[in-house]
């Protein structure tokens, strides 16, 4: 019995060490989809959110000091019904003070001092439909409900939709949709930022419309 062992096992191992052929060639596919239907983002003030001037006096020495809350009103319109989301982008990445990776920089002083950071939360969707904002974590392939006090967050996929039969939440085709969107915003210890001249706050975001 014990030969019979000791000779399926060479067997195995001279199999084993037998040459494997690599293949020569590799496939490319190239996929997408074109849809018929566009949609136009808009936003109230044109996007632009200003505080006037602050004086530096008036800002904390070693915490951050928040600022008035403000609030914008997004919308979009698409030419048909459109399944889509909303991808924000920061165009001032890095320049946060806060280190989360939830919230957005307003530029920096001297080239490294981050002067300070803003979250933004959507709240109220108003659709033809009633709407719940939902968020993806994972490019799209799964979603959860947006709280209004949930911070919108760079780079990941904000959209609009419903509770589907399974309990699971979905994103719904829009021909219309208005959301206000929140900014908390606040400007970092003063004891970091070198303050002896005029500093303009430089906070940018993109919002990009993506089909799903």
């Amino acid at each position: 019995m014990s030969k019979s062992l000791t000779l399926s096992s060479i067997a195995l191992l001279l199999a084993s060490a037998a040459p494997a052929f690599a293949a020569s060639n590799v496939d490319l596919t190239v996929k997408g989809l074109i849809t018929p239907s566009a949609c136009t983002p808009g936003m109230s003030g044109n996007g632009i959110v200003d505080f006037g001037k602050i004086s530096a006096k008036d800002l904390k020495l070693d915490s951050q000091t928040r600022l008035a809350d403000k609030t914008l009103q997004l919308s979009v319109t698409c030419e048909a019904s459109t399944l889509f989301a909303l991808k924000p982008t920061d165009n001032r990445a890095g320049s946060s003070h806060n280190n989360f990776g939830t919230t957005y920089g307003l530029g920096l002083i001297n080239g490294s001092e981050k002067l300070g950071r803003y979250f933004m939360s959507f709240s109220n969707p108003v659709s033809d439909i009633p709407l719940t904002a939902l968020n993806s974590s994972d490019n799209g392939a799964t979603w959860r409900e947006l709280y209004d006090d949930d911070s919108v967050v760079p780079n990941q996929l904000f959209a609009f939709g419903t509770k589907g039969p399974d309990t699971l939440w979905y994103p719904e085709p829009l021909q219309s949709l208005t959301v206000e969107i929140a900014l908390n915003t606040a400007i970092a210890p003063t004891n970091t930022l070198t303050l002896t001249n005029e500093v303009a706050m430089d906070g940018s975001a993109t919002l990009e419309v993506i089909y799903l």
